[in-house]
């Protein structure tokens, strides 16, 4: 059962009709960048709660959560209503392991591939703005965001923000699978990966040289796992070998 503590709400952006950030101030216990917090309302005496990633860095005095508002859904339909300075609940603690510290390091690995779908960019910026020391240890990290439309890139800028920090090091693909343009790529991630059309364009290939996070649709996930077994024989390993992939579901 989690800590729950009051959270100050210092600003809502509405990125969309269904897409939101909030910026909270609270006193959490500090979390390791990828993991997620429970946030959560009380309605009619009952707590209405839901995970969400952190997209801020563990040193930063507020917290930042990025969050789809589901039309059936209670609590982000209510989210979506509040403003600032209005109170909600968040967990005192953090949870998950979708984080770097639970990748083997090894020498196999040169390339750290960062996929996402819709909100589930938010762990990887978090990791990004964390700086960690194992980072250091791949010599590319591509970070791949899909989304419907280019209206839906709501992070694009600190993308760019963080590839300056990182320089070389850091590469950036979006792709949109309703909307064709030609700043990203055009359809799904794992058909884009079985035709070879992210990899030519990034110019690295997911192979036995990767470490290979997946985040977000599950759909995505599971389509992406069968394109990467069928086409590097890439999947993950018993305990006691090195493991290939980690992912994070987001529903």
């Amino acid at each position: 059962m989690p800590t729950w503590i009051d959270g100050k709400i210092i600003s809502i952006t509405h990125w969309t009709n269904n897409l939101f950030s909030i910026v909270i101030n609270a006193k959490t216990d500090k979390f390791i960048a990828g993991q997620f917090s429970k946030i959560g309302l009380k309605i009619n005496n009952k707590i209405i709660q839901r995970a969400y990633s952190y997209i801020n860095s563990p040193n930063s005095p507020n917290l930042e959560f990025y969050i789809s508002k589901v039309i059936s859904g209670k609590l982000t339909t209510l989210l979506y209503s509040l403003s600032s300075e209005d109170t909600i609940l968040i967990s005192k603690e953090s949870y998950g392991q979708f984080t770097i510290n639970t990748i083997p390091i090894s020498n196999n690995y040169y390339f750290l591939w960062m996929i996402a779908t819709g909100t589930g960019i938010s762990p990887y910026l978090s990791i990004l703005d964390s700086f960690d020391n194992r980072l250091n240890h791949f010599s590319k990290i591509i970070l791949v965001h899909a989304t419907k439309y280019s209206k839906n890139l709501n992070y694009l800028h600190k993308m760019h923000t963080l590839k300056k920090l990182y320089k070389k090091k850091l590469i950036i693909q979006t792709i949109l699978s309703q909307e064709q343009t030609s700043h990203s790529l055009y359809g799904r991630i794992p058909i884009l990966i079985e035709n070879n059309t992210l990899e030519k364009s990034i110019g690295l290939y997911l192979n036995n040289k990767s470490h290979i996070m997946l985040c977000g649709n599950p759909h995505m996930i599971l389509d992406t796992k069968t394109i990467l077994y069928k086409k590097y024989g890439i999947k993950n390993c018993p305990k006691n070998k090195i493991k290939r992939i980690t992912q994070e579901r987001y529903w």
